[in-house]
């Protein structure tokens, strides 16, 4: 006992000693500082709470009219299927248009602010018509120099405006083109005037084949159709290229028919014995006559008409004559065809993420991954060599008909269609074609169309 009370003395004695010596302030309690560190922890919560949300899925409609597969449901859902893989957060809807009732269908849309996210289809809707009309979304933030360098040129001049928007990038193009029946040529001695291998020939060989083949059939063997403006193009082109005519002037701003050089071309159609102007036939009906042997050539025709094997074989009439496609004649041989250009345009519907995820579904199959699927599936031709490095010009390598077909691309020419006035234009044509076939003069004819043409596209 009396050893444990020295003890405690000693202990108070020298914690007296150090308290003497101790003139800094106290240190601060312990407890306190671990109970700071709680809300530390606590605070760390919030901070993972306040991340930004993930990104909320995005679903676009694609109204599409029927452009080779595109316009097939099972087709379109699998590329879409595609592109949903490759882009997650974003989803696609694939609806279909006919070219009979889809325009009244998109025009009721717009009206009714219900219009799709984006629409596959041609220039002529695309920046003509509802581009011109403030409805499409520019899209020329999505070229750069290499695209445009890649891109046909014919297509790009198409898909902008003079002002340098543009409403439509472009997917595939094909031209169009004329047809003869081989076998029937080899018959009348006509088959020297046309290069088979370049599928090109002179406006001297048309003529020299018209008259050999008439000699020998004893009828006429061309038909410049007119009953309304299904296949116009085809007569168009035929009347443009024999001596080197254009339909419109280079800015797309007047419609220029008549030229010396159209008026001349209708001058001479109008006085060969083998060519009749007929205002009872447009130009799927040419295209069954020719089917029938019924007209040996044919101034409708495209790749699908080549491909085509409804009553026989691809490349061959309903009898198993030889179809030779051939670029129309011209002075030089080389002509400029008249094509079709169809690609992507994103209504502007004011929703930025919406306008975001149609523009990444544009690059995917146009400029992208997903291009040679999607060239494959319009069953055209690419408008561009290359897509992000990947080659297209061996897309149709294992196609003969359409590996050859890609002979014409370069003949690829002015894509005037998106010129003001167009329909009407396409009208006045037929009613033009008309008149000169029942023998009206070719100057007045062409004169009265330029005049209602052109008054269209000032109004």
């Amino acid at each position: 006992m009396k050893k444990l009370l020295a003890m405690l003395l000693a202990l108070c004695m020298v914690f007296a000693l150090c308290a003497c010596g101790q003139t800094a302030a106290p240190a601060a309690d312990p407890a306190p500082a671990q109970t700071d560190a709680a809300p530390a922890q606590t605070d760390a919560a919030p901070a993972q709470t306040d991340a930004a949300p993930a990104a909320e899925p995005v679903n676009i409609t694609l109204w599409t009219y029927p452009i080779g597969g595109w316009g097939n449901a099972d087709t379109v859902d699998a590329l879409i299927a595609a592109f949903e893989d490759a882009n997650p957060g974003i989803t696609g809807t694939g609806e279909y248009l006919d070219y009979t009732n889809g325009d009244d269908q998109v025009n009721t849309a717009l009206e009714g602010g219900s219009a799709p996210d984006l629409i596959m289809e041609r220039p002529e809707r695309l920046v003509a018509i509802w581009g011109a009309k403030g409805y499409m979304v520019d899209l020329s933030d999505m070229w750069d120099a290499t695209d445009k360098a890649e891109v046909n040129a014919a297509c790009v001049a198409a898909c902008f405006t003079a002002d340098g928007a543009c409403y439509e990038y472009p997917l595939v193009m094909t031209a169009h083109c004329m047809a003869i029946n081989y076998d029937a040529f080899v018959a009348a001695g006509a088959d020297k005037y046309v290069d088979i291998d370049s599928h090109t020939w002179t406006t001297e060989d048309f003529i020299a084949a018209v008259d050999a083949l008439y000699a020998y059939y004893k009828e006429p063997v061309g038909d410049v159709y007119c009953s309304g403006q299904g296949g116009d193009q085809g007569t168009r082109a035929l009347v443009n290229n024999l001596y080197g005519g254009t339909f419109t002037n280079a800015e797309h701003t007047a419609y220029t028919a008549d030229s010396p050089d159209n008026i001349k071309a209708l001058e001479l159609l109008q006085s060969m014995d083998g060519i009749y102007f007929n205002a009872a036939e447009n130009g799927g009906e040419e295209i069954t006559a020719f089917r029938q042997g019924i007209l040996k050539m044919a101034f409708c025709w495209n790749i699908a008409q080549q491909l085509n094997s409804d009553n026989n074989d691809a490349e061959l009439t309903n009898d198993g004559e030889k179809i030779v496609f051939m670029s129309f004649p011209s002075e030089t041989g080389e002509s400029k065809l008249q094509g079709g250009i169809w690609g992507f345009g994103v209504f502007d519907n004011g929703e930025a993420a919406k306008i975001d995820a149609a523009k990444t579904f544009i690059k995917y199959f146009a400029d992208g991954e997903g291009t040679p699927d999607a060239v494959k599936a319009a069953n055209y031709f690419a408008v561009r060599d290359t897509a992000e490095g990947i080659d297209l010009t061996g897309i149709w390598a294992d196609n003969a008909i359409m590996n050859e077909y890609t002979k014409l691309m370069p003949y690829l020419g002015d894509y005037y269609q998106v010129t003001s006035g167009w329909a009407t234009a396409r009208t006045e044509w037929w009613n033009m074609l008309q008149r000169i076939g029942g023998g009206g003069d070719v100057a007045t004819e062409v004169a009265e169309f330029c005049t209602n043409a052109n008054a269209a596209a000032a109004g």
